[in-house]
């Protein structure tokens, strides 16, 4: 019989003013695994994220790694949730809850909305289709992605036309009103010098 392992949950700010990453000291979900959930009706195959959208606040829930980054509405202030949602979290995997479970239904029907898509689950680049695309994906992957992670975020390659980068964002990064000038301001810049071939790095919509 697995013995449960009690996670030691910290919360932590990320630029974005509307989420909040929670980290554990051990790895939530296997490598690769990424799951983005934006509804109730969407969280069928995480039991922690279905929990999660219970909470009146609770928009939207990113799980990656060894963290839980959490979207909250604008009628709640983490100074009054962010340590009830900490706690949750710790005690749902305490007792046993499960993060992922792949082979679950797709909602509970109390909870279904209008938004009902199964979440992404293994997230990665668009398969590079020249050297250029490699090199954009390689310098995501050693220069931009772990600081992203950090944030609670995710930063993805998805096209490369016309001298147009364009990249997906998830997470804490989706929506967050720096992300713009983040774009702009390093990644645009960096991806310019790896590819001089770029003019401008847009975000996936």
């Amino acid at each position: 019989m697995n013995k449960i392992r009690i996670p030691s949950i910290y919360a932590e700010m990320t630029p974005n003013p509307m989420t909040m990453k929670f980290v554990a000291d051990y790895m939530l979900l296997p490598d690769g695994v990424h799951l983005e959930i934006m509804s109730a009706g969407a969280a069928g195959e995480s039991p922690l994220a279905l929990e999660l959208f219970r909470m009146p606040f609770v928009k939207g829930v990113y799980i990656a790694a060894n963290f839980v980054t959490v979207l909250k509405n604008d009628k709640a202030s983490w100074n009054d949730v962010a340590f009830d949602v900490r706690d949750f979290i710790k005690d749902f995997i305490g007792s046993g809850g499960k993060i992922w479970n792949p082979a679950a239904p797709k909602a509970s029907d109390d909870l279904q909305n209008n938004q009902t898509s199964a979440p992404e689950q293994f997230v990665s680049h668009a398969e590079p289709a020249n050297s250029s695309e490699q090199k954009i994906i390689d310098a995501i992957e050693e220069h931009i992605k772990p600081a992203v992670e950090s944030d609670g975020g995710l930063i993805l390659f998805r096209s490369f036309k016309d001298g147009v980068v364009t990249l997906q964002l998830k997470g804490s990064c989706n929506g967050c009103p720096s992300s713009a000038i983040t774009l702009k301001a390093g990644v645009e810049q960096l991806l310019k010098r790896v590819v001089p071939e770029v003019t401008e790095v847009i975000q996936e919509m």
